[in-house]
C-alpha cells in the first residue's frame, strides 16, 4: 500500500464547560492513501464531522484539539498558526459541505468565486484561471460551462450547486478532500451522480477523500474502507465489503441489520435499543455496553482498543476472549 497522504493519530477533541471538560473525540486514529476513499459513518453526535473539522482547521470554539497529531503528506498540521493553516486549506486540503449555500457567496458569480480561489492558491493569470474554472465546471458535469460561469448560485439547482462546490474544492488541486455529508440534501438520482463524480475524481487525480456520512448506501457505493464511529471513538474499521457483509462489532452488526434488504425474507429489521450516550454521561468501559446484547463483565469496567477481528479491526472484548480461547485450545 502506498504511503498515506493523511494520517490522524490519537486525535482528542475537547469542549470546556462550567463543569469541566467534555471529550467529543477520543483517541481516534486512521490514515488515507492517495486515491482512496475512507468512509466515516455513525449516528449524529458520534464525532464524525468534528474529526473532519479538526483536519481542515475549522473547529468551532470553544472546541479544541487536546491531543494527538494530524499529518498531511508527512507534515504535522494540527499545531500550525492560523495563517499557515489557511494557506494549506484550499491549496492542499479541499472541503465539501452538506449545504452548498454555506460554501458559495450569493453575491458573486460562481466564476468569480472559482477564479479568486484559483488565483489565491495557484500562480495563474486571470485569463488562465478563468479557463481552468471552465474546465473544472465541465469536469464536474455542469452543461454549457462557459456560459454558466457567469451565473449566480441561486440560478443553479441543488445538485448543480453541489457540483460547483466540488469544483471549488478541486480548484487548487488539493491532495485531500474532506466531504461532510455531501449528498444528504440531494435527491436519490442526484446522489448517485455525485457519488460517481467523487469516485472518478479519486481515480483520475489520486485525491484522498474522507467521506463523512450517516448513509451506509453512500458508503457501500463510494468507499474503499469504512470507519464506524460511536461516542467519539472508532468502533470498527476495515475494508468496506467486510464491514458491511461481515461486521465484527455488535454496534456495526446492529447498524447493518437495520438496513432493509430487497432479497431478505426477514419480517422485522434489527433494532438497537436505547440511544448514544451524552458526552457528559459516557459509561465506564465500552461506551456501547448499555445497548449491547452480548455484554459481559469486562465490557463494563475496561475500555477496549481496536483489535484484529477477521479482515477488520474492532474495539470489542469479544475478539480478545475468542483469541484467548483459540490460543488456549492450541496449547492443549
Amino acid at each position: 500500500m502506498s504511503k498515506p497522504l493523511l494520517e490522524v493519530k490519537n486525535l482528542r477533541i475537547e469542549f470546556p464547560n462550567r463543569r469541566g471538560l467534555l471529550t467529543a473525540v477520543d483517541d481516534v486514529s486512521f490514515s488515507i492513501a492517495p486515491g482512496e476513499v475512507l468512509g466515516v459513518v455513525g449516528e449524529s453526535g458520534a464525532g464524525k464531522s468534528l474529526t473532519g473539522a479538526a483536519i481542515i482547521g475549522l473547529l468551532e470554539p470553544p472546541g479544541r484539539i487536546a491531543g494527538g497529531e494530524i499529518l498531511l503528506d508527512g507534515q504535522r498540521i494540527d499545531n500550525l498558526p492560523y495563517e499557515a493553516m489557511r494557506k494549506i486549506r484550499g491549496r492542499q486540503i479541499g472541503a465539501i459541505f452538506q449545504d452548498p449555500l454555506t460554501s458559495l457567496n450569493p453575491l458573486y458569480t460562481v466564476g468569480r468565486q472559482l477564479v479568486e480561489t484559483i488565483t489565491t492558491h495557484l500562480d495563474l493569470s486571470a485569463a488562465a484561471a478563468k479557463d481552468r474554472a471552465v474546465k473544472l465546471l465541465e469536469e464536474v458535469g455542469i452543461p454549457a460551462a462557459r456560459e454558466r460561469i457567469n451565473h449566480y448560485p441561486h440560478q443553479f439547482s441543488g445538485g448543480m450547486r453541489q457540483r460547483v462546490v466540488i469544483a471549488l474544492a478541486l480548484a487548487a488541486e488539493p491532495k485531500v478532500i474532506i466531504a461532510d455529508e455531501p449528498t444528504t440534501a440531494l435527491d436519490v438520482s442526484i446522489q448517485a451522480q455525485i457519488i460517481t463524480l467523487l469516485k472518478g475524481l479519486c481515480r483520475d487525480h489520486g485525491t484522498a477523500v474522507m467521506l463523512v456520512t450517516h448513509d451506509m448506501g453512500v458508503i457501500a457505493e463510494t468507499a474503499d474502507r469504512v470507519a464506524v464511529m460511536y461516542a467519539g471513538r472508532i468502533a470498527e474499521i476495515g475494508p468496506v465489503a467486510d464491514v458491511i457483509h461481515k461486521p465484527q462489532h455488535p454496534y456495526t452488526i446492529g447498524l447493518m441489520g437495520s438496513i432493509p434488504e430487497f432479497e431478505s425474507d426477514r419480517e422485522r429489521l434489527i433494532q438497537i435499543d436505547g440511544a448514544m450516550p451524552r458526552l457528559d454521561a459516557i459509561p465506564k468501559g465500552c461506551a456501547f455496553n448499555p445497548r449491547c446484547a452480548q455484554v459481559f463483565d469486562m465490557c463494563k469496567t475496561s475500555r477496549p482498543e481496536l483489535m484484529l477481528a477477521a479482515a477488520s479491526r474492532a474495539a470489542c472484548w469479544l475478539h480478545e476472549s475468542r483469541l484467548v480461547h483459540n490460543e488456549s485450545r492450541l496449547a492443549q
